[in-house]
């Protein structure tokens, strides 16, 4: 499992002597993707993310209990790991880290049937346990006994994902969300408060008994009529940003940042009430379900509903939420910048900053939450630049523009022509004619190379506004050729030809050659002209020949066409 700050179990195969010769108290049986229980003696130190079972009836956890300790007294795990099942702990959630470990084929060494593993804490290990993963216990024909019950293990895990959820973002609420839409907030916080209490008297006693469950049943279309009205308002936010350009989406995220915080803070805050509400729903069929059959699958039904309703808001406040603290985070990096107008009624720039400071630290915990940051940028091997030049203040703002797993390949500083005709820009030897180009329309560029596209940007307006100018994917690289010296200083240049442009990049004398090279090998690297292009290419060749055929046919007189014909070449 990984070495993660959430995963209590190391992904080192290696066995260790001295943890091989100490008998494993702790087992963590998987019994759905990414949640296990908890078996035997917990290290102190890992009590505080162990979730308790909740509103999961005391029956359905000796029914679990008993299944998995059956399991754990066959051949497929055998040894002393049966005694650990005797007593249940609660809950886990295994990290994504090692979930996808695992799915990659990753394995721990193998000790009594089950995968042994290193439990760490605050980077020292702290005991030791064994894994019993998912197709393991899903193989026992007896788990098919224990769905309804699992089912309610599910709804458990959904609350306390939501409720932790809502738990970090608590700071907005103080420092930002209560000025404004007092209303609104104080009717959704009196429901989510309402299903709150009932959720923890039910896990008092152990059932949802009818005169708790009266206090919230009547309350349902409230609930709903909140979620709703959240997911409509955050969506609308998504649909803006999307259908927006860059410049105008940034208007639109700075001008409404607030409106952004409380409607994402919101629908979580509903989504949280609303999975409280279901889980005490499905506590209610599942004791019905004891003598009636469609209570015990309207469990399933419930905690499938609700983790597909769980997922989609999610995704769509991850988006959301991203969106706004990627935009907060390069303002951030900006060491021109001296204004942000966050609303309109701001004109101070140094409030503008305050609120900026204070939108961010409030933000940051949920984002991170949801969506973990990359980490900084480091120089990448090949760099087109000056010595003297700083890179630092680039790749930071820079980082917030990569997507997930994308790497940086080349930064590059070049002028870049702009208006250059496409021909003269390959082909022509007027040095007159390129040299007056280069005066009128070179501009200081960065150039950041990754494996997924080509991004520039003025340095100006990059370090001054984070604002960049073109996002090329690197499939339409279609040529590019690191050209000899064509103007009196000797400098180098690479012309990269996409499927909708010609770009001429010119280097100035204090850049390593050699890196200016290796920028033009990666960008070789993608070089291809689709087959559908190509075809494209062939019949705007034959078109004015067939159109001459037919013309003949009806006594008009053929003529030879004028004008280009495209065709393919190389340039060298």
């Amino acid at each position: 499992m990984g070495n993660t700050a959430d995963s209590p179990i190391s992904d080192d195969p290696t066995p260790n002597s001295d943890l091989d010769s100490t008998t494993a108290s702790t087992v963590l049986a998987e019994v759905l993707p990414g949640v296990a229980v908890v078996f035997g003696e917990v290290p102190v130190e890992l009590k505080l993310d162990l979730i308790d079972f909740g509103l999961v009836p005391a029956a359905d956890r000796t029914q679990i209990s008993t299944v998995l300790a059956s399991i754990g007294n066959t051949a497929t795990v055998a040894g002393n790991l049966g005694n650990a099942f005797a007593s249940v702990q609660g809950l886990y959630r295994i990290s994504d880290a090692t979930q996808a470990l695992l799915k990659a084929g990753g394995s721990l060494a193998v000790k009594d049937g089950a995968n042994l593993g290193a439990v760490f804490a605050n980077g020292k290990i702290v005991g030791q346990a064994r894994l019993i993963p998912l197709n393991a216990v899903s193989v026992a024909q007896t788990v098919a006994a224990i769905g309804p019950a699992l089912a309610m293990v599910a709804l458990q895990m959904q609350l306390s994902e939501v409720t932790g959820l809502v738990r970090t973002n608590i700071a907005l609420t103080s420092q930002v969300l209560t000025t404004i839409r007092h209303g609104q907030w104080a009717e959704l916080t009196a429901l989510v408060a309402t299903v709150d209490h009932v959720v923890d008297q039910a896990r008092e006693v152990g059932s949802v008994p009818t005169s708790l469950w009266d206090t919230v049943a009547g309350k349902r279309a409230d609930l709903r009529k909140q979620l709703d009205l959240y997911r409509l308002n955050v969506g609308n936010h998504i649909r803006q940003i999307h259908r927006l350009d860059t410049h105008a989406r940034r208007e639109y995220l700075e001008t409404n940042a607030e409106a952004i915080l409380f409607d994402a803070n919101a629908l979580l805050s509903s989504l949280k009430a609303w999975t409280g509400y279901q889980a005490l729903h499905a506590a209610r069929a599942r004791a019905a379900g004891l003598e009636d059959a469609g209570e015990a699958r309207l469990v399933d039904t419930i905690a499938h509903d609700t983790r597909t309703e769980l997922d989609s808001a999610l995704a769509e406040t991850t988006s959301l939420v991203g969106s706004l603290t990627r935009e907060l985070r390069i303002i951030a990096e900006l060491p021109g910048r001296d204004t942000l107008p966050l609303t309109g009624k701001r004109k101070d720039s140094k409030a503008a900053r305050q609120t900026s400071a204070r939108l961010l630290e409030a933000l940051e915990p949920l984002a991170d939450a949801l969506h973990p940051p990359a980490p900084p940028l480091e120089a990448p091997g090949v760099a087109c630049a000056p010595k003297s030049l700083d890179l630092e203040p680039y790749l930071r703002i820079l980082r917030w523009f990569l997507e997930d797993g994308e790497t940086l390949r080349v930064l590059g500083f070049p002028d870049q022509l702009d208006a250059l005709d496409p021909v003269s820009a390959i082909f022509s030897v007027a040095k007159e004619k390129l040299a007056a180009a280069m005066d009128k329309a070179a501009a200081k560029t960065l150039v950041a190379v990754t494996d997924r596209r080509i991004i520039t940007a003025k340095t100006s307006a990059f370090l001054e506004q984070g604002e960049i100018r073109q996002d090329i994917p690197i499939d339409r690289v279609r040529y590019v050729r690191a050209a000899t010296p064509q103007d009196k200083n000797g400098r180098l240049a690479i012309d990269l030809i996409t499927r909708d442009e010609n770009i001429r990049w010119l280097f100035h004398t204090d850049i390593d050659n050699t890196q200016v090279d290796a920028l033009a090998a990666v960008l070789a690297e993608s070089m291809t002209i689709p087959d559908v292009e190509r075809d494209e290419l062939q019949r705007r060749r034959y078109a004015p020949i067939e159109a001459g055929k037919k013309g003949e046919g009806t006594g008009t007189r053929s003529t030879e066409p004028t004008g280009s014909v495209a065709t393919t070449c190389d340039a060298e």
